[in-house]
């Protein structure tokens, strides 16, 4: 299942179950009495392979929620946009469909166009809120409607309550670990893309089928 790997099958599927229900890298090694870096060794693999998995995923179209949001400790100074000691994160959200999450080094107009376009066909209905790196989705082809927040949370379907609940889903499951290190989030955020686009799904039985797949 994987290859030159020292434990057994049985053994790599007890760790993936393990993973699959949630549990972190420490109760999984109590669990099942394998050293814990051992764990984590797996649980990584298993990440990798949910991320090489999660970026082959069709560009979505129809109506598409997008937004920016910024994790990592909790330290003094500015936080959200703009801010230099957390980790930038745009989501596209489908409605009643996936979300797709790609970490990002900025926050300006280019980056962001550049990653919707490459993800969402033109011509699909884009919500966002009023940030000024949006202003131009209209000149690429999309159809664009802004929320403004600080009047409204929504109206009629102009509204990015669904990418919101995304996010406060990441946070939840990413605020178990009591923190990250910087280079580590690409990994548990494309997990919780994984997890919320399969939620409905066997999470374990999707992870084996990625296991026994080449590259």
């Amino acid at each position: 299942m994987v290859s030159n790997s020292k434990l057994s099958d049985y053994k790599i599927k007890k760790i993936l179950t393990c993973f699959a229900q949630d549990l972190n890298a420490s109760q999984t090694s109590q669990l099942i009495n394998i050293n814990r870096n051992t764990v984590n060794r797996y649980f990584k693999l298993f990440r990798e392979k949910i991320i090489h998995f999660c970026e082959k995923e069709s560009i979505f179209n129809g109506e598409i929620e997008v937004d920016e949001s910024y994790f990592g400790g909790k330290h003094k100074g500015k936080r959200g946009r703009g801010s230099d000691n957390k980790v930038p994160v745009i989501g596209i959200l489908k409605r009643n469909g996936k979300v797709y999450t790609q970490i990002i080094p900025d926050s300006k107009m280019k980056t962001l166009i550049n990653i919707i376009k490459s993800k969402v066909e033109t011509a699909s209905t884009v919500y966002t809120d009023r940030f000024k790196s949006y202003d131009s989705l209209i000149l690429n082809g999309y159809e664009h409607h802004r929320i403004n927040h600080s009047m409204e949370f929504a109206k009629g379907r102009t509204h990015i309550n669904g990418i919101e609940s995304f996010w406060s889903f990441c946070k939840r499951r990413l605020g178990r670990f009591n923190g990250l290190r910087k280079q580590d989030y690409y990994l548990h955020i494309k997990e919780c893309e994984f997890r919320f686009n399969y939620r409905n799904e066997n999470i374990y039985n999707k992870i084996l089928i990625l296991l026994k797949e080449k590259n």
